[in-house]
């Protein structure tokens, strides 16, 4: 709930494994049930350190973070840049939120505020590593937030 926009609204903590020759990561978060945007995405990330293999819970909301450092956020299908977590409609069956990792044999040369298309346009070809963890998020009641 509290990694919900109904509630805080703050990222989650991830890890994974280290890729042996990865040069930077990707993360995408993304909700395939939400309509009229399919994929509604929630989360872009991209040139994530080499040596970095988590990421702490509750994120900065900002184009290029310092911790750690050289992590650029880009634009989720709400226009924001960083994390925006779940908000499917109130009744509505579980969504599905998939997030990806990508290990990639290059940093990406991206401007400030790419897309996911961007990222993943930018990504074709330099992935040498990938994984994903699904989580299921349901609304039952109209929370008073």
């Amino acid at each position: 709930m509290k990694h919900s926009e109904y509630a805080d609204g703050v990222s989650p903590p991830l890890r994974w494994s280290a890729v042996p020759g990865a040069k930077s990561y990707v993360l995408l978060a993304e909700d395939p049930d939400a309509k009229p945007i399919t994929p509604f995405v929630h989360w872009v990330a991209w040139n994530i350190p080499p040596a970095v293999t988590s990421l702490p819970e509750g994120l900065q909301e900002q184009e290029r973070l310092t911790e750690p450092a050289g992590l650029m956020q880009g634009a989720t299908s709400r226009g924001s840049v960083g994390y925006y977590g779940p908000r499917p409609p109130v009744g509505d069956p579980p969504h599905h939120y998939h997030f990806q990792i990508f290990a990639l044999d290059t940093p990406l040369q991206l401007p400030l505020g790419a897309t996911r298309d961007d990222v993943l346009k930018a990504a074709t070809g330099h992935v040498i590593g990938k994984g994903e963890l699904v989580g299921t998020y349901r609304q039952e009641v109209k929370p008073p937030k």
